[in-house]
């Protein structure tokens, strides 16, 4: 399945009869599928076609529909309701006269509900053919929202992909390095021992005891092959499964728990340096899988 991303943007004229409209769908990050409408009065059945053809083209991320409208013949202009203006006059003439409060300046009495008239504000409903008409539109808006973000994913893959190949690298570093780890743990505790204690007499045993302990506990090859396992997976998931945006979020996160466990268990600066180049990736790795659909 081809990857996408949850980031797109698409736009779509149409309309019917003297109605003409513009859909824009515009699509961010998100956790779950969440849709937000906007259109104006009349248009409520962009909503619920919107709802059934979201549902089928779309698995996560925050998308904006939104609908504009322009109806040819509509007034468009901006009158002023004389009736109403004089009635909150009469109303309020009591009290600019006793004065209690001021007179009214022109900007607040154009404020007050009812006073200004916008031509061609009101829409009638759709009927039935204007209804298929905009819920044809709206599948073609989906559809190239779609393959918007279809076209983002294949970048993803690229990058994500990129990724996964410098962890192997640093992870075969990290398999090199790993076998000098026992060495160094020994060399370094018998030094150590040999400072602490004047007579070696009968210690030599024990030291090769306590030596294997450390090296047992230092150990990071399960780390790493847990990490070489973790790869194996990313890719499976990038190249045979519809959204798996979150599965591989879920997988970032094991990926960082291993470099952790072995920068932990390093016993010396190159074996660390090759954690801290894994870590580095892994986050980036991670960053890239949040706009994974």
């Amino acid at each position: 399945m081809p990857l996408a991303s949850m980031t797109g943007f698409a736009r779509v004229e149409g309309g019917a009869g003297e109605t003409a409209w513009v859909i824009e769908l515009r699509s961010v990050n998100g956790r779950n599928l969440d849709v937000k409408y906007r259109f104006p009065p009349g248009f409520e059945a962009v909503e619920r076609l919107g709802r059934e053809l979201v549902k089928g083209r779309l698995q996560r991320g925050q998308v904006s529909l939104s609908v504009s409208v322009n109806t040819a013949g509509s007034k468009g202009g901006v009158s002023i309701n004389h009736d109403v203006l004089a009635a909150y006059l009469d109303a309020g003439h009591d009290l600019i006269k006793s004065g209690k409060v001021k007179a009214p300046r022109l900007d607040g009495l154009l404020a007050l509900r009812g006073v200004v008239d916008i031509g061609g504000d009101e829409r009638e409903g759709l009927d039935a053919a204007g209804e298929a008409a905009l819920g044809a539109d709206l599948a073609r808006g989906l559809d190239g929202l779609k393959a918007a973000r279809e076209a983002e994913g294949r970048s993803l893959d690229a990058i994500l992909k990129t990724q996964l190949v410098s962890m192997a690298a640093s992870l075969e570093r990290g398999k090199s390095l790993a076998a000098q780890q026992v060495e160094v743990i020994r060399d370094r505790f018998t030094r150590r021992m040999n400072e602490l204690l004047a007579d070696q007499a009968g210690f030599e045993e024990r030291v090769l005891q306590e030596a294997a302990v450390l090296a047992a506990k230092a150990d990071v090859r399960e780390e790493l092959d847990r990490l070489a396992s973790h790869i194996d997976q990313a890719h499976a998931l990038i190249d045979g499964e519809s959204a798996p945006g979150r599965k591989l979020d879920f997988l970032a996160q094991e990926f960082m728990r291993e470099a952790n466990t072995l920068c932990s268990k390093s016993a010396f600066i190159e074996l660390t340096q090759t954690g801290l180049e894994l870590k580095s990736v892994i986050d980036q790795f991670r960053e890239q899988t949040q706009n994974v659909e």
